[in-house]
């Protein structure tokens, strides 16, 4: 399916980090094609010359242009999300939309009863469910090999500091932000709900260590809940701490074992001991790009893209579909309004 008129023609909106990165798995995939790029910024600011395509400055503007387009990606500051995909779904285009799918269950519910209406594919990135340890883990909890699942713990503790949190940078303003478990920490509260279903009997504490003057919300929080499935939880995350990442990590005590998955970007496995079992060989875990930050987390867009192709082309089913980007929304935003 090589064929030119074959691809699957790709726009994205927002050329930062993440909307390069998009970009740049576009370009690698031989079945995609991209054809626009969507800023507010000029194309001197952005650094995309190498991606020779037309440079829109609204995705208002790129609708209007006429451009042969499949899907759209959205990588645009967090606030931006919902109202433009749904713009991008009245245009009926499939869309991409990176975590977090709103800022609101409201508003993602909204996209999705679009998507339904005109039926488009909505995709929700998350794509630290493709990394071996996760995966790995996935095929532990599915198979019932740990038996009853007794405590989760989430610890996610890094570094934003005025290097990230710049003055003329959306990252920090609530409207386009959202606030820290949106931004920083969604991706992790989507593998625990991937892995154990939803939570329930939530009780929080959120503190503003150090953020005073630079974010218009908290930067850590003690969190406490029970699975609906069984057995009790917890999520400790903080954005104080000093100078740099210190670890994402998630530690599982079963009835027939214990798990810890940690590392920067919950990447590795650090503890494994289970009843009757012997770990297996794990593929590597992709290495971190160079975009500080997004290291870890941002090393598997490429298995988005592909997802998204395969499904066009229908070779497969979507793996993260839009329910659970929402369910990820709501579950935010029920910790948010304890």
């Amino acid at each position: 399916m090589n064929a030119e008129n074959n691809k699957v023609k790709f726009a994205i909106i927002g050329c930062g980090h993440i909307g390069k990165r998009h970009a740049e798995m576009v370009a690698r995939n031989e079945e995609a094609e991209l054809v626009a790029l969507v800023d507010v910024k000029p194309k001197s600011e952005l650094g995309i010359d190498h991606f020779n395509v037309p440079l829109f400055s609204s995705i208002d503007e790129l609708l209007e242009s006429g451009i042969d387009i499949d899907v759209i990606n959205i990588a645009s500051p967090n606030g931006f999300h919902a109202e433009q995909a749904m713009k991008a779904l009245d245009a009926k285009k499939h869309i991409v939309v990176e975590k977090p799918m709103a800022l609101t269950k409201n508003d993602a519910e909204m996209v999705i009863f679009k998507a339904l209406h005109v039926h488009r594919q909505v995709f929700a990135v998350m794509q630290n469910r493709y990394s071996p340890p996760s995966e790995w883990v996935k095929e532990l909890i599915s198979s019932g090999k740990l038996g009853n699942i007794y405590m989760v713990q989430l610890n996610c503790y890094w570094n934003r500091d005025e290097r990230y949190y710049k003055p003329e940078s959306w990252h920090g303003k609530k409207d386009l932000d959202g606030g820290t478990l949106f931004t920083q920490f969604s991706h992790f509260i989507d593998i625990m709900y991937w892995l154990f279903g939803d939570i329930t009997n939530i009780k929080a504490k959120f503190a503003d260590h150090n953020h005073k003057d630079l974010t218009d919300f908290e930067d850590s929080g003690f969190i406490s809940f029970d699975f609906v499935n069984g057995g009790m939880g917890s999520l400790n995350y903080s954005t104080s701490v000093w100078n740099q990442n210190l670890e994402s990590s998630m530690t599982i005590i079963a009835e027939n074992g214990s798990v810890k998955i940690g590392g920067q970007y919950m990447d590795k496995v650090e503890v494994c001991d289970i009843k009757n079992y012997e770990m297996p060989e794990l593929a590597p875990t992709n290495p971190g790009n160079d975009y500080g930050a997004y290291k870890g987390s941002a090393a598997n867009h490429h298995y988005v893209i592909e997802n998204v192709v395969d499904v066009l082309h229908g070779r497969g089913p979507i793996t993260t579909n839009a329910l659970e980007g929402m369910k990820v929304v709501e579950i935010i935003e029920r910790i948010y309004n304890q």
